[in-house]
């Protein structure tokens, strides 16, 4: 396998974790309503736990309100248990087929818990890329070991990996920046 297909699957282990990233930051609330917040929810249903998407249809009602349409009416109270037991603190309020669920405001304690949250999350995922950079470094040196590249090759490669490496960070920085703007702004 040449190096080029190999640093190609570095850079999509990282891309990786940072789309991982990204996700885990859309599930940290920040004291308005979005649909993101129910995302990794998952409802006893048809004898397994399924995705709440896949049992109905969440919507923003408006910066302080979530809806969740359930399809099928018989699924309604298992849907509102998986909500209220999620660990968001939310009290959802059943209303037919329909699931009111109020954002309560963060108290400004909340808000420095997932700040602290968001920063464990961008230093996983740093860790990640630095894990993935070490292994590709070692992909490297092995092929001048081996002799089927040059030292010159080799220095290039290498700085090749670590400009991707900081290319990552940096953007899991400035996606952690903008989430704890987020969750600070009242």
């Amino acid at each position: 396998m040449g190096f080029d297909s190999r640093l190609d699957q570095f850079k999509k282990k990282m891309a990786l974790s940072l789309e991982t990233f990204a996700k885990d930051l859309s599930g940290i609330r920040a004291g308005r309503a979005s649909v993101a917040l129910l995302e990794p929810i998952k409802v006893e249903a048809y004898g397994g736990l399924m995705p709440l998407n896949q049992v109905g249809t969440v919507s923003a009602v408006d910066a302080r309100m979530l809806s969740v349409n359930v399809w099928e009416k018989g699924l309604v109270k298992s849907v509102e248990k998986a909500i209220r037991d999620c660990g968001a603190n939310l009290n959802p309020v059943i209303d037919g087929q329909t699931i009111r669920v109020p954002i309560p405001p963060l108290s400004e304690e909340r808000r420095k818990e997932l700040s602290k949250l968001a920063a464990k999350y961008a230093e996983d995922t740093k860790i990640a890329f630095r894990n993935i950079r070490r292994d590709a470094m070692e992909f490297v040196k092995q092929l001048e070991k081996d002799s089927e590249i040059g030292e010159d090759e080799m220095k290039k490669l290498s700085a090749a990996i670590q400009e991707m490496t900081d290319d990552f960070s940096k953007q899991a920085e400035t996606a952690l920046l903008a989430k704890q703007k987020d969750i600070t702004q009242v």
